[in-house]
């Protein structure tokens, strides 16, 4: 179940850190981080559903 909650946790800090190396202000580490939050959630949630269907968890 925490699956989306950590994809978006490492997604935004991901986004950030690549902003931030190459030269971003403030204001592109939070659209950077944003953008990678919310594909990585995506993709925690999906991880989530199959595990859910396949009865894993």
């Amino acid at each position: 179940m925490i699956f989306p909650l950590g994809g978006i946790i490492i997604g935004a800090l991901i986004g950030a850190i690549r902003a931030k190396k190459r030269g971003g202000t403030v204001m592109d580490m939070l659209q950077w981080g944003t953008a990678f939050a919310v594909m990585l959630g995506i993709v925690g949630l999906f991880v989530l559903v199959f595990m859910q269907r396949a009865a894993v968890a």
